[in-house]
């Protein structure tokens, strides 16, 4: 991933063709419910979409519920961040082998509406059509995207302390404690330490409300 002068502005990448994957390459992945509905209701809801992000991800040795679930290859993906929100999800993803992220997404996807739907009893889909896909191939982007997606809660006024907000990576970047294993090495380790990473996502808010380059993805999820 090639450096961009990107101080006084952040630019998007354009392509949100999801089925155009390549190993190496790094992706910011979304979507929302249908009809902007919830997608999460509780906090069951949250710990079952992580549980299934995390046996894609990271599957586990063979068991009965292995068994009954095609497991995708170990080491397919490296996820460096994410933030569920209540009517969406945002996910930045490395893709590491032949494996695409549409893959990925299709059966986290599939697996987590049939669990909503069953215990809602509802019928019908639960995402707004084909997640979106944007490959991220600037490395300054990169990193504003990590304070993107790490702000949202507080943007949309769930708290007021990032750290207060469960279902992100944040803590996992700053403390090394979460719900799920991320990389955040990729993005951390172009900081000094963790504060210096810490402040640029704090000073990063007044900036991304400022900011019209996110607003295809406000858009969309």
């Amino acid at each position: 991933m090639h450096n961009g002068n990107l101080c006084n502005k952040i630019q998007p990448m354009n392509n949100r063709d999801y089925k155009i994957c390549a190993p190496g390459e790094y992706y910011h992945i979304y979507n929302r419910g249908n009809g902007k509905q919830n997608i999460f209701q509780n906090t069951e809801d949250y710990k079952f979409f992580i549980k299934r992000l995390n046996f894609n991800l990271y599957p586990p040795e063979e068991d009965g519920e292995t068994i009954r679930i095609q497991k995708l290859p170990p080491d397919s993906f490296s996820l460096l961040c994410y933030c569920l929100m209540p009517n969406h999800f945002h996910l930045l993803i490395k893709q590491n082998g032949n494996v695409s992220t549409s893959k990925l997404i299709n059966k986290l996807c599939t697996s987590y509406s049939k669990f909503f739907n069953k215990k809602y009893d509802r019928v019908g889909h639960l995402f707004q059509g084909c997640f979106k896909q944007i490959n991220v191939t600037d490395n300054e982007y990169l990193k504003w995207l990590s304070c993107y997606i790490h702000q949202n809660p507080k943007t949309a006024g769930l708290t007021k302390k990032l750290e207060d907000y469960r279902w992100s990576s944040y803590n996992q970047h700053i403390t090394g404690e979460g719900d799920i294993v991320c990389e955040p090495a990729i993005i951390t380790d172009q900081f000094k330490n963790i504060n210096e990473y810490k402040k640029f996502i704090d000073d990063s808010l007044g900036v991304l409300m400022k900011k019209k380059e996110f607003d295809h993805i406000l858009l969309d999820a």
